[in-house]
C-alpha cells in the first residue's frame, strides 16, 4: 500500500522546492520521500494554485448546484408520490 503524506508536509516540501536553494533530490531525501513525488507535488501546486484564490466563487457554484439538485429531487419525489397514488386508485 502506498504511503500517504499529509497536505501540510507536501506544502512544506513544495515551498522548499520553490525557494530553489536545494535540488528536488536533496529536499526529498531530507523528508524521506521519493524525488518524483516531490516534483509531482510542486507541479500540482503550480497548476492548481489559482484555485486557492477562487475558493469563494467555487463554494458559491457548489452551493448553487446543490440547490438545483435538491429542487430536482423534490420534483422526482412528487412524481413518485403522484404515480403511487395513481396506481393505487386504478386497482
Amino acid at each position: 500500500m502506498p504511503k500517504r503524506y499529509s497536505a501540510k508536509l507536501k506544502f512544506q516540501i513544495v515551498m522548499e522546492l520553490l525557494q530553489g536553494e536545494k535540488t528536488a533530490g536533496q529536499v526529498a531525501k531530507a523528508y524521506g520521500v521519493h524525488p518524483n513525488s516531490a516534483v509531482a507535488w510542486r507541479r500540482q501546486f503550480l497548476e492548481k494554485g489559482p484555485e486557492v484564490f477562487a475558493e469563494d466563487n467555487t463554494i458559491q457554484e457548489y452551493e448553487k448546484h446543490i440547490a438545483e439538485l435538491e429542487q430536482l429531487l423534490g420534483k422526482k419525489e412528487l412524481e413518485i408520490a403522484l404515480l403511487k397514488n395513481f396506481l393505487g386508485q386504478s386497482k
